[in-house]
């Protein structure tokens, strides 16, 4: 999927950084509290105050409101099919997307609470956007594996190399992953104590040849050998952890539908070869164009499936 912020800083900040120090609109914090259900999608009901804020929404992209409620439907198919797929983006993430794209228009996150709220949109609303777009491009990356999506690694290192480029190199990691086991029954009781307990073993960490040796004794505590991978095909929630984390060193501990978990980087290395070039031609407009494609296509799939009832 075409990245969030390359698709919409540009609209929003036009519009919304004018309105910043006007008021709430007194209608829309009525609206709020008395809305209607205007369309059912798999039994999530979706209220005219909803349709009407992302009607605010697309206005302060140029788009046409008439598409608001088709926008929320496909949306609330996005939603139900991350819930499936188990992709919860936390609310950290979403926040820190929230500020970036703040800072990216020249304003602090209470402004542009205060901006949003003026055009009728809210921050609230902009956030489920956010956490609805992240999740929707991981379900995107997912169906594209599963389906071999992606030119070949030859095709791509011709394509590269008839422009003239050369081979890129990337980074290549071998990982280590800690899993504190956490059952979904004893989810409320354990997580914090789990937490700490992977707390205190990463603070352990100094390679991955220890691992093994360290968590003996440890209950429910699994480590596994992950295949090397290239920087460019790390998960997306795990990219910038483990980049940030030097050879030798233990990301930060995170919580995770399995449980409490870290990842341990045993090495990296720089190369250069035709899968680097693939992934990065694949990275390029012809990449955002196929996922575009693929996006329009797994929506359909969703609709055609799913029960909408429209009142």
């Amino acid at each position: 999927m075409m990245s969030f912020f390359r698709k919409y800083t540009v609209a929003a900040g036009l519009l919304i950084v004018p309105a910043i120090a006007a008021p709430v609109p007194f209608a829309m914090t009525r609206a709020a509290q008395a809305s209607e259900v205007k369309v059912i999608v798999n039994n999530i009901p979706i209220t005219d105050y909803d349709i009407a804020r992302r009607a605010a929404f697309l206005r302060i992209q140029h788009k046409s409101p008439a598409g608001a409620k088709q926008d929320m439907i496909d949306q609330t198919l996005h939603e139900i099919e991350m819930r499936r797929l188990q992709i919860n983006i936390p609310d950290k993430e979403v926040d820190a997307a929230f500020t970036n794209f703040a800072k990216k228009n020249k304003m602090t996150a209470a402004q542009l609470t205060q901006a949003l709220a003026h055009a009728g949109v809210g921050a609230a609303h902009f956030k489920a956007f956010i956490r609805a777009s992240i999740g929707w491009g991981r379900a995107l990356g997912a169906r594209s594996r599963a389906e071999g999506g992606g030119s070949s690694v030859q095709e791509a290192v011709d394509a590269m190399l008839k422009k003239g480029g050369e081979k890129p190199s990337a980074t290549e990691y071998t990982l280590q992953q800690v899993i504190f086991v956490v059952p979904n029954s004893e989810r409320n009781a354990i997580l914090g104590k789990r937490k700490r307990e992977a707390e205190a073993l990463r603070a352990r960490f100094s390679g991955c040849d220890k691992t093994r040796d360290i968590t003996k004794g440890l209950i429910d505590v699994t480590v596994r050998d992950l295949p090397r991978v290239l920087a460019p095909e790390l998960p997306p929630d795990w990219a910038d952890p483990i980049k940030k984390t030097k050879a030798g060193q233990a990301t930060e501990v995170r919580t995770t539908p399995r449980g409490v978990e870290f990842i341990g980087i045993c090495a990296e290395r720089q190369v250069s070869d035709d899968r680097v070039a693939q992934l990065t031609f694949q990275g390029g407009e012809q990449q955002d164009k196929k996922t575009e494609e693929l996006s329009k296509k797994y929506t359909q799939d969703l609709r055609n499936k799913a029960v909408i009832i429209e009142r």
